[in-house]
Formats: structure tokens, sequence, C-alpha cells
């Protein structure tokens, strides 16, 4: 049975240190900050309230939420807008408990309009280190490719980020999942292997267990976004215990994106089960309706979980950051405190 998310409950889930490793800047972009940034750059909207774009957040897959998502993110033009997205968030992930952040961003859809590369990288940049002094944040940028363009725009897009590479740790591979496999992008993935940046891909939401396993024979992935089709494949779910690959699930974008009919339906219990390095992550908050604390509420309200589940959950995220190894100890020793004041 799930656990009775009791007050004490809930502020136990808030307190436990965690970090957010799949996250979609862009997917931040609450309704009344897009109306905003649209009035102050002067881009034309489609839906003419907040009310109606909310109400347009019916989606049936993963392609229905992108297009109503790169349409919104048309109103970010300047590095102030990015930078200002970025903290809208920031605020939100101190207040959920997040101690780590890794952002991904796609400089595809922006550069695409006209946007400068340095314009979205320097503006998300400036957030991270405000996140720091004004929350104790500990944030860095993922720059992430869009599979369903090229992998050749790809590689460009890569070298004309280069200029900034202080300013973000490793590459993604994110969009439209369904015959974009990840091997379509191996050169790019090798490049960025020997640039020195981490590699992380998208793999098994709406594509099968084989996107996983090429996510990590050919690109070389450290950790698998979603993931959650795993299942499908008990040698996959062996192999990915055995080395403990993290997978960075998504509750509540999964059911909003009809990966899952309910949460009660979720295979989070499984993943656990089986052993397997899960971690809990909003996706896009904005559209999918939860940011990170929501997530872990939603899950232990609708699916058999205990503390010691919150507690590993918890500790998988930490463990599965690109932090430094200083910085994860330090979250470590905070969260077995605080597993001790269990309610």
């Amino acid at each position: 049975m799930p656990t009775p998310t009791t007050p004490a409950f809930q502020d136990f889930l808030r307190r436990l240190p965690k970090a957010e490793l799949h996250l979609h800047i862009e997917g931040s972009l609450e309704p009344e900050q897009l109306f905003a940034l649209a009035r102050r750059n002067g881009v034309p909207l489609a839906h003419a309230s907040v009310e109606a774009l909310r109400a347009a957040y019916a989606f049936t897959d993963l392609q229905s939420f992108l297009d109503i998502y790169y349409a919104g993110a048309s109103v970010l033009r300047t590095e102030q807008d990015f930078e200002e997205l970025a903290m809208a968030y920031f605020a939100r992930a101190a207040a959920d408990g997040i101690v780590r952040a890794e952002l991904f961003f796609d400089p595809q859809t922006h550069t695409a309009r006209g946007v400068p590369m340095g314009a979205v990288i320097e503006g998300l940049s400036r957030a991270c280190r405000r996140a720091r002094a004004l929350h104790g944040i500990s944030a860095d940028l993922i720059l992430c490719f869009l599979r369903h363009l090229s992998e050749a725009e790809a590689l460009q897009t890569l070298d004309d980020a280069l200029p900034w590479r202080e300013h973000f740790i490793g590459v993604g591979l994110d969009s439209s999942e369904r015959g974009h496999p990840p091997e379509k992008f191996a050169r790019v993935f090798a490049r960025a292997g020997e640039l020195g940046l981490h590699r992380v891909a998208h793999a098994g939401e709406e594509g099968p267990p084989a996107y996983i396993e090429s996510a990590l024979d050919v690109l070389r992935a450290e950790r698998i976004d979603h993931g959650v089709r795993c299942t499908e494949s008990p040698a996959l779910v062996q192999r990915l215990a055995a080395t403990g690959t993290p997978l960075t699930v998504c509750p509540l974008s999964n059911v909003k994106l009809c990966v899952f009919p309910d949460l009660a339906s979720h295979n989070l219990p499984a993943l656990l089960s089986a052993g397997l390095k899960v971690n809990l992550n909003s996706d896009d908050p904005a559209y999918f309706g939860g940011y990170l604390l929501e997530n872990w509420r939603a899950c232990f309200d609708a699916l058999p979980l205990g503390v010691t589940d919150a507690v590993t959950l918890a500790r998988n995220s930490l463990e599965a950051s690109f932090a430094p190894v200083d910085e994860r100890a330090a979250w470590l020793a905070q969260l077995e405190r605080e597993a001790a004041t269990a309610p």
C-alpha cells in the first residue's frame, strides 16, 4: 500500500537533499512568464490567454507536447530572458530541497531563430552562479542535441558552442525518440567524449529497449534519461543493475505523455525492486503539472513506497550527479542525518 502522505511525511520528503538530473530548462517556462516575455519581446502567440494555453496541455504523446513546447520557446530571445527563466526554476528548486541541478538546454531550438549561442549559454550560466550564491544550489549545464535533426547539425552545434566550453559539463540527446535511434549520433557523441564532456541520452521512453542498449554501447552514455521501457528486456534490466547505470525517471511526465495510463500503473516500484539506480525528476514541469517535490509526493501517494525507498531515491540522485566528489560526500552525509529523522 502507498505510504500515507501525512504532513510530517511530506515535510520529510521535502527535507531530503536531492539532485535533479533530468530537467529541460525551456520546459520550466510557466505560462505567466511566457506571456510576460512575449510582451517584452513583441512575440505573437497562438493562444489568447494563460488559461487558453494551459487548456492546450492535453498531450496524447511526445510529439503533441513538442509542438507546443517549441512554440513556447519562441519567446526566449535575450541573455536576460534565459537568466530569468533559470532563476525562476532555481527558486522552486530551493523550496523542493534540491541541492544539485543539472539543467538540459536545447541551443538548436534558439539558434534556428537567430538567437546567438552566447546569449543562451551566458544567460543560463549566470543563473547557475547566482543559484549557488542565493540558494546554495550547485548547478551545471548539459547541452542537448535535437534528435529529429541531423547529426551534421548536431556536430555544428557542438562546434559553435565550444567558445563557451567552460560553461557546460556534458551533452545529451532529446526531442522525438521514435525513428531516431541513438546510433544516429555516434560521431558527435564520440567527439564530445574526446572533449572530456559527460554523455547522457534519452532512451526507452517511447523508443524500445534496444534504444537504451544503443545509447550505452554506441554513445557511451553514463546515464539513461527515462529508460522505463527497460523492463521489457530482463537481460537489459540485469545489465543496468550490474553496472549501476542511473535512470533519470520522470513520473508525472510519463503519465502526461501517456507512457503509463496513470501513476498507480508506473513501474517505479519494479525498477527499485530490481536494484536499478533510479532517481526522480520533473522533465518539463511547466507542461507536465509538477516540479520535483510534486513528483515525489505524487509517487508516494499512488505507489507502494516507504521511507527506505525515499532515502534510496535521494541517494541515487546524489550519487548519479556529475558534481565534484567532495560535494556529493557532503550531501550524502546530510542525507543520512535527515534519514534519521524519518517520521
